[in-house]
């Protein structure tokens, strides 16, 4: 699996949305369309977006019983797009309905990757507030490995956690890594970040970087500086 830099286009319209995209003109970067694009402007965002040439990672998280999310999906799929996700913590019941639902009838189907702990999530917050007093490292391995078991591709979790998922589950489960900052940039508020080239050397073989590109003043430099560090 090649690794790439997949940007997060948290914009609040399709206008901001293509505005922003049309400053590529050379490129056709890898991109995520999260919560706020997509309630706003509905599926045809997805559409209009694969359209123009670029790969789309669709963030929508679902988490529901399984016959809901397996619907779910079901529409999904006729998307297009080319990695959607859902939350570990349904339970692997609902992981396996969320693969059966994607599942389009000649068997093809995106990739489906499981969130493991956000990446805005720290111990504190998981013991006090979740209530989960194991280390984040072992939670993290354990939804790793049940995403594995449901017949995933991959999570999405922290850069410091990719080698262990890797170690974990296999070199071939892929690890969608936000929480990218670059050495000289704001964390904001993401707990567990790390460098595009750490996240290299640790493993990641996606990672997701939004307002380090999308709030530069030159966002085209920025994504090409993003990609020589994270891939050469």
């Amino acid at each position: 699996m090649n690794k790439d830099v997949i940007i997060a286009c948290d914009f609040s319209s399709a206008e901001a949305t293509y505005e922003f995209l049309d400053k590529f003109t050379d490129e056709k970067p890898f991109v995520k369309i999260g919560m706020e694009l997509f309630y706003a402007e509905g599926p045809a965002i997805v559409r209009n977006i694969k359209a123009r040439g670029h790969k789309i990672f669709l963030d929508l998280k679902l988490h529901d019983i399984p016959n809901t999310v397996k619907k779910a999906m079901a529409v999904l799929s006729a998307l297009d797009a080319d990695i959607v996700n859902c939350h570990a913590a349904g339970t692997r019941a609902m992981m396996e309905a969320a693969l059966e639902g994607l599942t389009r009838a000649d068997g093809t189907r995106p990739l489906l990757i499981a969130v493991t702990q956000l990446t805005s999530t720290d111990q504190a917050a998981m013991e006090n507030e979740l209530l989960i007093h194991e280390p984040i490292n072992e939670v993290v391995m354990k939804y790793a490995k049940n995403a594995k078991d449901a017949g995933l591709d991959g999570v999405v979790c922290s850069p410091r956690e990719a080698a262990d998922v890797h170690n974990y589950c296999g070199s071939g489960f892929l690890t969608i890594t936000p929480g990218i900052r670059f050495a000289d940039g704001d964390v904001g508020d993401q707990k567990r970040v790390m460098t595009p080239a750490d996240a290299a050397k640790a493993g990641s073989d996606y990672i997701v970087v939004g307002r380090p590109i999308t709030a530069a003043a030159d966002p085209v430099a920025a994504y090409k500086r993003c990609v020589k560090e994270f891939i050469g």
